[in-house]
């Protein structure tokens, strides 16, 4: 990840962002508008993706650009965690869709196991690391989904928040879409920019951790939806994704009734941000 910045001159005032990025980069509006979509464009350390936001002199862009080679489909190899003859638990990498696409998670572990049947059972965000937990039959499929509408599963996440949190333990209950969501947090460490937490939920509600956290002002680090509305310190601006690794997964498995929990351990991206903020 490279960091460039520009100063906004004078000439340049009521300049709109879009038109900006594409001069000083020398790159289309189309291209600058793609960045401006992935919001990886920062003014005055607040990420901004209006294309119209409209700059004051002296201001400060700062746009975060992936100049690494993409790895090739073909050359990922997801990792297994656990394999049983009716189900997988594979440790999901970061940047991938769980399913919905040929360059899902999904459908790249069925041409890596040659097996057209798999199913993931449940998503995480694309950019959401750790366990998944996989059926490779329908028959399985719908059992371990039955699982999951019975709530007798449990998930545990590694979740860096930013800014430093001054509780030991919380449990958030508020509701989210009109539906119940139920999040517990435990503080591991803390300092004065960021706080490891490990979160157990116990509902499954889109973007749970992400929105409740971002509720108490401590939005998960990295995140580009709801970690917005607040000025970024420095080292917030080079972290790539959000901080959020499914770490444990447990559950007693529905044809035999024998209890099932996979460890994911933490990825080095996680850990070196962890090292980064001073955290432990």
């Amino acid at each position: 990840m490279k960091i460039v910045s520009y100063i906004v001159h004078r000439k340049e005032n009521g300049m709109d962002l879009l038109s900006f990025l594409a001069l000083h980069m020398k790159i289309s509006k189309k291209k600058a508008k793609a960045l401006l979509d992935s919001r990886n464009v920062y003014v005055n350390q607040r990420r901004i993706w209006m294309a119209k936001h409209a700059l004051q002199t002296d201001l400060e862009v700062t746009v975060m650009v992936d100049d690494a080679a993409t790895k090739k489909v073909k050359d990922i190899k997801i990792p297994i965690l656990l394999n049983k003859p009716d189900l997988l638990v594979i440790n999901k990498p970061a940047g991938y869709l769980s399913n919905g696409g040929a360059n899902s998670v999904e459908e790249i572990l069925r041409k890596q196991l040659n097996n057209p049947d798999l199913r993931v059972v449940h998503r995480l965000d694309k950019d959401t690391s750790g366990c998944l937990l996989v059926a490779k039959d329908d028959k399985s499929f719908h059992r371990l989904v039955d699982v999951f509408r019975r709530k007798e599963l449990t998930k545990v996440y590694h979740v860096i928040a930013t800014g430093k949190m001054h509780v030991t333990a919380k449990k958030i209950n508020n509701s989210l879409d009109g539906k119940q969501a139920i999040t517990g947090l435990k503080t591991l460490d803390a300092s004065s920019d960021a706080t490891h937490l490990k979160v157990k939920i116990d509902t499954g509600r889109t973007h749970q951790i992400r929105q409740h956290l971002a509720e108490l002002y401590h939005p998960v680090l990295g995140d580009k939806q709801y970690g917005t509305k607040r000025k970024s310190v420095f080292k917030e601006v080079k972290v790539k994704r959000q901080m959020l690794h499914a770490s444990d997964i447990s559950f007693t498995h529905p044809n035999n009734g024998k209890p099932i929990r996979v460890n994911a351990p933490l990825p080095n991206d996680f850990n070196n941000c962890l090292h980064q903020f001073g955290l432990t």
